[in-house]
Formats: C-alpha cells, structure tokens, sequence
C-alpha cells in the first residue's frame, strides 16, 4: 500500500485539521474535569503531555531522518547512473559497425526516456511503461555485447564493456527498490499520526484542566506540525516538492549528442 496518491498539500492541510480537531477535544476533556471535580489537578496533565510530545518529536525526527537518508541515497545513485551510462556509451566505440551506431542510439533512448520521466509531475504512473521500454532496449543492447563476446571469448575488451553493462543494469536496479518502490511503511505513519492526536489531546486537556482560555498559539503548532509533515512525505516520494536533480544525466546525455 502506497501514498503516493495523497497530494503534499493533503498532508499539509490535513494534518493541520487533525491538531486543531484533537486539540479542540482535549481542551473540551479538561473542561469537563475540570467543572466536574476541583481535585483535578493540571501537574499531572503536564507530565502526560510533556512525555507525549516528546515521543511524537523523536517519532518525527526518526521518520523525517529516513526520509532523508532515501532522499541522499537517491542522488548518489544518480550520480553513479550518470557515471555508468557515459562508461558503457564510451566503451560502445570497441564494437564493430554496425552495433556500435546502434549500441548508441539505443543508449540515447534509454537516458532520454530516463529523463523524461522524471521530469512529469506525477512518476508513478508512467513507472510500468517506462519498465517495458527501458528493458527492452537492455535486452537489445545485451544481446548485441553477448554476440560480439562470443566471436572472441578471450577478449578483455569485450570483458569490461560486458562489466559496465552488469554495473548499469545492476544502478537501474537499485533505483528502481529505492526510488520507485521503497516508501516510508504504512506502520510508521499510522504510529507518527496516532502519536501527535494523543499529543495534541494530552496538550489541549492540559490548556483545559488549568482553566485556560484557548489558545491562539495552537495555530503555530499546527502549522509546523504540517509543515514538517508535508515536508517529509515529499522527501519520500521522487515526484514530491523536493525533487532529486537529474543535471548529471542531463550532462551525460548532452556529452552523447555532440559525441554520436
């Protein structure tokens, strides 16, 4: 199950709802504890409430430092995509004509859809048939190495541009899990979520207990609650806000057309 279908702003928006809504039933609670018994007293509340949001601040810290580290590994894995694929366009030149004019014209399809892609607003959609496509041309461009391997199985030429090939399906891989199929787990948003609702109660009975009037500062609460939120399901996901750049392959790919 993914959430991918959930726009950035749903987040932002919902999650603002979600503390006012909770924080708005808390304080309610705490009213009628407090009309209802004069012994209530607020220190307890405040214990509550303090160990709560700080539970819900180490769960956000974890959750946002995931995404994070997926976002970083996402970038390297760009780098080396780009690294990869200019190493196997290179090493074409030691296949005979007419493979190596097709080696490489099928290399320029596959960065250019490559980078197509990322490029639309929403990737996942477009995934399955850039999968169909890109594994076709591998096939294609594998088959024409297997071929010229097999006229001399000795060759070391031959060994390394076969190398860089392993090496370039192997990074499209791990793009692949990591990018397009690797989420933040349903489990840890249903934790992340539940624990800011038992924050936000504990901190709205708290406001209520003590007798307080509401307060206006919830708001800013709400708001960097959403904020931060937002912020990392966008760090999740290669379509979000905060998009990986591609410059690397663009360079790669503007390095093949003056180089055919």
């Amino acid at each position: 199950m993914s959430l991918d279908s959930v726009p950035i702003w749903a987040f932002f928006a919902g999650t603002i709802l979600i503390v006012m809504a909770f924080y708005e039933v808390g304080y309610r609670l705490g009213r009628i504890a407090h009309d209802k018994s004069a012994e209530e007293k607020e220190s307890p509340a405040s214990g509550v409430a303090g160990a709560v949001l700080g539970l819900t601040a180490f769960m956000m810290a974890f959750t946002f430092a995931m995404a994070a580290e997926r976002f970083q590994t996402r970038k390297e894995l760009v780098r080396t995509d780009a690294n990869v694929i200019r190493t196997v366009y290179l090493r074409a030149d030691f296949l005979p004509e007419p493979d190596r004019a097709e080696t490489r014209k099928l290399l320029r399809m596959y960065l250019d859809r490559r980078l197509s892609i990322t490029r639309t607003p929403d990737v996942a959609p477009q995934v399955d048939q850039f999968l169909v496509e890109s594994d076709r041309i591998q096939r294609r461009v594998w088959n024409i190495a297997v071929a010229n391997a097999r006229r001399d199985m000795n060759s070391d030429v031959a060994a390394l541009y076969i190398e860089s090939l392993n090496e370039m399906f192997a990074v499209h891989a791990s793009r692949l899990a990591i990018g397009a199929r690797t989420r933040i787990p349903i489990g840890i948003w249903v934790v992340l979520y539940g624990l800011t609702i038992l924050g936000m109660i504990s901190m709205g009975y708290h406001s209520g207990i003590a007798g307080s009037r509401r307060s206006k500062a919830t708001w800013i609460v709400a708001i960097a609650f959403g904020m931060v939120i937002a912020l990392i399901a966008s760090l999740d996901r290669p379509s979000g806000l905060i998009r990986v750049t591609q410059q690397p392959l663009a360079d790669v790919l503007e390095f093949m057309s003056v180089h055919k």
